[in-house]
């Protein structure tokens, strides 16, 4: 008899344990893509910070803009110096909550809308995010895609490359979170 108590203890205490602790990740990747005609513009961060905790379904990133690697240099320094400016604006972040219900403890993928903060060059707009939550072996992923309009976070483009960069980001975050 004691066996059959044994597990579903077990069960509980790590359904409870998951459920009161924080997940979080310090190596989640954050890309961002733009395209013209005339030339697209990729970089990748692999330095993203990414948290959730599933008792108040609240879910944060953050990235430093200079992590983000471009394949050219020079759009690098570009990036960091004239449009986001990260020595004034060092991270980019979001943070929000999950609107919909999950089941922490049943693997699954959740579709999802996270409602938040985006602060991208230091203008904070409230936005809502479609994303995916994959709880999976007592682990959780995020992943999600979306667009950030450079105009709405006051980042300047001259007009000598205005072709060459496009006024709407795409934007890709995944994590692999693990509790803490």
């Amino acid at each position: 008899m004691k066996r059959y108590l044994f597990f579903p203890t077990i069960a509980l205490f790590a359904h409870f344990n998951m459920a009161q602790g924080l997940f979080k990740s310090t190596s989640s990747k954050v890309t961002f893509y733009s395209h013209t005609p005339l030339e697209d513009i990729e970089a990748v961060s692999d330095k993203a910070t990414a948290v959730i905790n599933p008792t108040t379904n609240q879910l944060a990133f953050v990235v430093p803009n200079t992590s983000l690697i471009f394949h050219n240099s020079l759009m690098q320094e570009h990036f960091n110096e004239k449009y986001m400016e990260s020595a004034k604006f060092p991270k980019s972040t979001f943070s929000g909550k999950i609107t919909e219900k999950i089941d922490w403890a049943t693997d699954g993928e959740y579709p999802v809308n996270v409602v938040g903060k985006l602060n991208v060059h230091g203008v904070e707009m409230e936005r809502t995010i479609k994303a995916s939550i994959i709880v999976k072996k007592g682990g959780i992923s995020a992943k999600s895609e979306f667009f950030v309009k450079t105009a709405d976070h006051k980042i300047e483009v001259p007009k000598l490359v205005w072709e060459k960069i496009a006024e709407e980001m795409k934007v890709n975050v995944s994590a692999e979170l693990a509790a803490q």
